[in-house]
C-alpha cells in the first residue's frame, strides 16, 4: 500500500538544448528489494540504500548520509514496519512528502504467518500456508564492500545541510523505543515463543520468493512511472526482463536444491520460509525466532533433540549473529555447518545482488546437506 500516490510532477531542465527529465530520488530500505528497484531503475538512475550492507535490518541506527536521502526522497521503497518498525518514524519525519511504498502490502504479494516454536508448530491464529489478506498466491558479517564503504565515508562528510542533526533526532527516538521494546519481546520470546510479539501478524521476509519478487518488480515500475512518465517504457521494460531473469533462476535453483531434498537442515533464525516453500525445501527448525532475539534455553534444547530424532544433516549460521549459539546446538552433533545470508551482507549492492541473495541461499544449502 503506498501514502501520497498523487504523481509527482516531474520538473525539466534544459541541457545542452535537450529537454531533460528530472530522474526521481529513490530510497530503498534493504539491499535485495534495493538490487529489485535499481533492475527496474537500470539505464535511467540510481536508488540509494538505507541499511548499509552486513548490518541487521531488525535494529539499526540511521547514519547521517542515510537520513539524507531519506530527506531527499522523491519515493520511498521498504519491506513495511514488520521487518523494520524504527524505519516507521524515520520515514515519518523525514520523507513525509515523499510516496511510500510497504512492498508487503502490494496486491499480489504472498504473505505468509509467523511460525510458532522451534520446531515450526501450527500458527496461533490456525494460519496453515498462505494468509489471503486480499493477497495472490505465490541478516551479515561486517565485510562491506570497499567501494560502498567509501562512499558512506564520502556522503558522512557532507552532511552539513542539518541531515545530521534529523538523523541524530530520528536514531535517538527509534533507539531508545528499539532498546526497549526488544528487551520486552526478548522476556516473552523466552518463554512463549511469539506470543506477544508486536511487528504484525506476518513474516516480513517477504523477498526471498522469487514470485513476490517478481509482483515487486511490477509494483516498483508503476510507481516509478507515475512520478516519471517520461521514462515509463524504460522501468516496465526493464521489470518485463527482470521478471524473466528470476523465471530462469527458479529453474536453476530447484536444479541446485533438487539432489538434496531427503535431507533435514536447521536454520539460525526463522527467516527462510518463503524460500522453503518456493522450492518446497523446507527446515526442520530454526534457532532462534524471526526478529532473531537470543533463544532461550529451552528453545536450543528442543533444536537440540530435533538434530538427533531427525538425523538432521546441517546446521546454519548467519555471518551477523554469534555462532556461540550454533556451537552450543550443535553440541555432540556430527551435523555439517553452513552459512546462510539472506541479505547479500558480501555482495555489491546494484540489480544484480537480487538473483546472487537466493542463488548462494541454494548452493550453500546444497553444499551443506
Amino acid at each position: 500500500m503506498s501514502r501520497n500516490l498523487i504523481p509527482l510532477s516531474v520538473a525539466a531542465s534544459l541541457l545542452g538544448g535537450t529537454a531533460m527529465a528530472d530522474v526521481p530520488s529513490v530510497a530503498v530500505d534493504i539491499a535485495p528489494v534495493h538490487s529489485l528497484v535499481a533492475r527496474v531503475m537500470q539505464g535511467v538512475g540510481e536508488p540509494s540504500l538505507i541499511v548499509a550492507p552486513g548490518a541487521t535490518p531488525h535494529e539499526y541506527n540511521l547514519r547521517p548520509s542515510e537520513a539524507a536521502a531519506l530527506q531527499e526522497a522523491d519515493l520511498v521503497f521498504w519491506v513495511s514496519p514488520d521487518l523494520t518498525p524504527w524505519l516507521d518514524d524515520a520515514i515519518e519525519t523525514l520523507a513525509g512528502d515523499a510516496t511510500v511504498t510497504a512492498l508487503l502490502e502490494v496486491d499480489g504479494t504472498m504473505e505468509l504467518p509467523f511460525r510458532e516454536g522451534a520446531l515450526f508448530e501450527a500458527h496461533s491464529h490456525g494460519d496453515e500456508g498462505h494468509d489471503d489478506h486480499d493477497h495472490g498466491a505465490h541478516d551479515h558479517d561486517d565485510k562491506h564492500d570497499d567501494h560502498d564503504h567509501d562512499d558512506h565515508a564520502h556522503d558522512e562528510d557532507h552532511d552539513g545541510h542539518g541531515h545530521a542533526e534529523h538523523a541524530e533526532e530520528a536514531g535517538h527516538d527509534h533507539d531508545d523505543h528499539d532498546h526497549e521494546e526488544h528487551d520486552h519481546d526478548h522476556e516473552e520470546h523466552a518463554d512463549h515463543g511469539h506470543e506477544g510479539h508486536n511487528h504484525g501478524d506476518h513474516d516480513p521476509h517477504a523477498w526471498l520468493s522469487p514470485d513476490n519478487g517478481a509482483v515487486w518488480l511490477n509494483a516498483i515500475a508503476s510507481q516509478l512511472s507515475a512520478a516519471d512518465p517520461d521514462n515509463a517504457g524504460a522501468y516496465f521494460a526493464n521489470a518485463a526482463a527482470g521478471r524473466e531473469e528470476l523465471a530462469a533462476l527458479s529453474d536453476e535453483i530447484n536444479s541446485i536444491l533438487d539432489p538434496v531434498r531427503d535431507r533435514n537442515f536447521i536454520v539460525f533464525h526463522d527467516a527462510y520460509q518463503y524460500f522453503e516453500s518456493a522450492f518446497d525445501f523446507p527446515a526442520s527448525g530454526a534457532i532462534s525466532v524471526s526478529d532473531a532475539s537470543d533463544p532461550s534455553p529451552a528453545r536450543i534444547a528442543e533444536i537440540q533433540k530435533r538434530v538427533v530424532d531427525q538425523g538432521v544433516t546441517c546446521v546454519l549460521s548467519e555471518p551477523q549473529f554469534d555462532p556461540g549459539i550454533v556451537d552450543a546446538v550443535m553440541d555432540g552433533s556430527r551435523a555439517n555447518t553452513g552459512v546462510l545470508d539472506p541479505l547479500g551482507s558480501d555482495l555489491k549492492p546494484g540489480p544484480d545482488l537480487y538473483g546472487k541473495v537466493l542463488r548462494n541461499l541454494a548452493t550453500a544449502l546444497a553444499d551443506c546437506l
